[in-house]
């Protein structure tokens, strides 16, 4: 957390070693307050009610908090805040991040950091409030109109969903980029002790935002846009922006890998379905079947050289995902010439444990 001295007492953190009893919702939400964000507006949908309940409660009086007439007015609020140099968050779930995505792109388009919390639920359409990691392609394509990435994290517990906000709010400023955060519902739902004393994870120097709405000079003043008609400015913009996408392939990428140095066969899951995947890979070990998981933790930029590293001695990897299959197309582009098989379940399904070591047996 970067502030002003005469600003450090408007942020609280729980002090020392103290460990809150919290849902993923609601520690997003007191992650979002220890990072020092100053502005959130949202919208009511199921399942991420607690974290806007949450930040409701927490962000007056000394911060703004918004709850909007809808998710495209919410958005748009938090590209108001962003633009005039305020840390700003937004949160929803899948429907209502479908609704952001124009704001989102403006917000990609016009360099203004944001964090946009996604606490995702079955689809398309209305579809349902199970958990789902359905999705994928919307978070880790940009999922508005243009040219443009937005880098993504998956927790996959309280804690590291706390973790990844905090960070997520340092990513943001020092790239001038909106972070998404793709939660799916059983982690914004599920309650465990979190711990909110963060080590540093992020090492590089936030810049002054001097780039802002009123910081600019009066015969000078700053202009925040995404819109250029000058011939060829749009192509030399977009340019600069692939530039910055490539320093962030190269500089965030973030996974965990478990029991996969000597992994026959490696399995690839992201947020809770990794946790499930993790308890197969237990089991399998006890059978003497040699199982490794690969998880991602940024699902953009993806962890290719990692996962490659992996799965380099693998026979075969395995992909679980609640959804019909969208992450395994990373995968397989990962890795030409591996053979990689797929289980997904959608509508809020959820691959179990033993579903994973059955079909890992019947495909070895």
């Amino acid at each position: 957390m970067r502030t002003d001295k005469k600003d450090k007492h408007r942020y609280h953190r729980p002090s020392g070693n103290q460990r809150l009893l919290m849902s993923g919702n609601e520690a997003m939400g007191e992650a979002a307050v220890c990072a020092g964000c100053r502005f959130y507006a949202g919208y009511p949908i199921t399942p991420q009610n607690e974290l806007t309940a949450y930040m409701a409660k927490r962000m007056p009086p000394k911060r703004v908090f918004i709850q909007a007439e809808s998710e495209v007015a919410a958005i748009n609020m938090v590209f108001g805040a962003a633009a005039a140099g305020e840390r700003a968050m937004t949160s929803s779930s899948s429907p209502g991040v479908s609704l952001k995505q124009e704001g989102i792109s403006y917000l990609a388009g016009a360099e203004l950091p944001a964090v946009i919390i996604n606490v995702a639920r079955g689809g398309p359409g209305l579809g349902n409030i199970a958990s789902a990691q359905s999705d994928y392609f919307q978070s880790t394509r940009g999922g508005g109109h243009g040219d443009y990435y937005t880098p993504v994290l998956a927790p996959s517990s309280v804690q590291e969903a706390a973790e990844l906000v905090f960070l997520s709010f340092d990513i943001a400023d020092f790239y001038r980029t909106p972070v998404l955060i793709l939660a799916d519902a059983i982690v914004g739902q599920m309650m465990e002790p979190v711990n909110f004393d963060f080590k540093k994870k992020f090492t590089k120097k936030i810049p002054l935002k001097k780039w802002a709405l009123g910081k600019g000079k009066k015969n000078n003043p700053n202009v925040v846009k995404s819109f250029f008609l000058e011939e060829g400015r749009l192509a030399i913009h977009n340019q600069h922006l692939l530039s910055k996408w490539e320093e962030i392939k190269k500089n965030e990428q973030r996974y965990c890998g478990y029991q996969t140095k000597d992994a026959d066969f490696l399995i690839v899951a992201y947020g809770s379905q990794a946790r499930i995947a993790q308890e197969a890979v237990d089991k399998l070990r006890k059978e003497k079947i040699k199982a490794g998981l690969f998880r991602p933790v940024s699902l953009w930029p993806y962890p290719v050289r990692a996962l490659r590293q992996a799965a380099k001695e693998a026979g075969k990897v395995f992909v679980v995902e609640q959804s019909l299959g969208q992450m395994v197309e990373d995968v397989r582009l990962s890795l030409p010439g591996k053979k990689v098989l797929f289980l997904g379940k959608a509508g809020g399904g959820i691959p179990q444990a033993g579903q994973i070591i059955e079909w890992l047996k019947r495909n070895k």
